[in-house]
């Protein structure tokens, strides 16, 4: 069984100390794990170690209600690697080595790509060649197909940018590239 941790604070360490001694002192056997528990819990206003608990987890639930995920935290280690990638610019001018930068890298690239329309292969190959410094445009229009940011006719003459929220290391990046862009 996995154990929860709740996290416990006394106001008043002396009326805390006060109250465990009082509860001792009326027992004439050492108290077990459980009773111990039910002991500081009372000493902090709790009826027992039960009651403490479903009151923290109400008290969590409120503070997370459901349909509300919490932001999952950026990992800017992550963004700052990846952001090396494309040395200062807005060229991206080294394929990242690991997988999961090169994902944060395609979601820049996928950022300036028009939204919204039907475009043809030439244009979306002078997107990717204007932000593509190592000479693979096709790398690229392929990986972002595959990851499901692009989407192409069975033919391949038209794409089409794929609408999604970005992760939150890749609004960080897109963040990062285009505010040096717009410093350039």
């Amino acid at each position: 069984m996995s154990r929860m941790t709740h996290a416990f604070a006394a106001p008043d360490l002396s009326a805390l100390a006060k109250s465990l001694k009082r509860e001792l002192d009326a027992r004439t056997d050492l108290p077990g794990h459980v009773e111990l528990l039910n002991m500081l819990t009372r000493a902090v206003g709790f009826r027992n170690y039960q009651h403490f608990k479903v009151s923290h987890a109400a008290q969590e639930r409120l503070a997370n209600p459901p349909g509300i995920e919490a932001e999952p935290a950026i990992d800017y280690r992550r963004v700052e690697l990846t952001a090396r990638c494309f040395a200062g610019t807005d060229i991206l001018v080294r394929w990242p080595g690991k997988f999961n930068q090169q994902q944060l890298a395609l979601w820049v690239l996928w950022s300036f790509l028009p939204s919204g329309e039907d475009v043809g292969e030439k244009a979306v190959n002078a997107v990717l060649m204007r932000h593509n410094g190592f000479g693979d445009h096709v790398l690229i229009r392929r990986e972002l197909v595959n990851m499901g940011l692009l989407n192409r006719t069975q033919d391949c003459r038209l794409y089409r940018r794929v609408e999604k929220r970005p992760p939150p290391e890749a609004r960080e990046l897109i963040r990062l590239v285009t505010s040096r862009r717009r410093e350039s």
